[in-house]
């Protein structure tokens, strides 16, 4: 039985913050050991129960495809179906979702995860988790991710980036979405998950979140992508 529901991979940015470090592929291409980030998470998703992924791409969109076609015969992968879908211009990260909502049919809820962060574990326990929700890690300071204020499980609202710098929960960009969530809104149009849909559905009083106790880190930003770098090269038994 499949335990995880099908993934869309969000990989479609251009990674500006990222540039000044990595620029000669896109983001989710960033190398880590000799191998691409995205190859990485994949594989971690992999082992967490993950059997179809659909790549959401615009940016630098046939590299990505290659990198794929590349590493399609790793063991691990065996079994394992990863599609990709390529928009004509950019639809932001809610029009990109919904581009592949209609283009390939999709009626049961699914997963999406950013192809720039990492969690620790958690899949499974969001899979198996009632749509709408959230993964949710607790880290030290919000003021780069911006917190989320709960009602118990429910998400109230999220506060702006740099408005809270005390610990608390943000959203650790795995999510688990009814596809009924996207339609209000018109095909082929471009918004944002974050600042559209997700305010809509907490208005809606359905928006949860799924706390997560693991790791959790964002490449996009230098710092970050070095520090996870080091995790890696160290085989993982560092503090990430």
């Amino acid at each position: 039985t499949i335990i995880v529901k099908p993934i869309l991979v969000l990989a479609g940015g251009f990674g500006s913050r990222l540039k000044s470090v990595v620029s000669d592929v896109p983001k989710p291409l960033a190398p880590v050991c000799g191998k691409p980030f995205l190859m990485h998470l994949i594989e971690h998703l992999v082992f967490q129960g993950a059997r179809e992924f659909v790549l959401l791409l615009y940016y630098e969109a046939e590299l990505v495809r290659s990198m794929i076609a590349k590493n399609v015969d790793r063991s691990y992968l065996d079994g394992v179906k990863i599609t990709s879908i390529i928009e004509d211009r950019p639809l932001g990260t809610g029009g990109s979702i919904m581009n592949a909502i209609n283009a390939f049919n999709i009626n049961e809820s699914f997963l999406v995860v950013n192809a720039d962060t990492w969690l620790g574990g958690g899949l499974k326990q969001l899979s198996l988790s009632s749509p709408n929700s959230i993964a949710a890690v607790k880290v030290k300071d919000c003021s780069r991710y911006g917190a989320m204020v709960m009602d118990g499980k429910k998400i109230e609202r999220f506060l702006e980036k740099e408005s809270s710098s005390s610990d608390g929960l943000i959203n650790a960009g795995l999510y688990h979405l009814n596809p009924d969530v996207f339609a209000g809104f018109s095909e082929s149009s471009s918004f944002s998950l974050e600042a559209d849909i997700f305010p809509l559905v907490i208005g809606n009083g359905m928006l949860s979140a799924i706390q997560i106790d693991t790791d959790f880190i964002d490449i996009g930003i230098p710092e970050d992508y070095f520090r996870f770098c080091s995790w890696i090269e160290s085989g993982k038994t560092s503090e990430l």
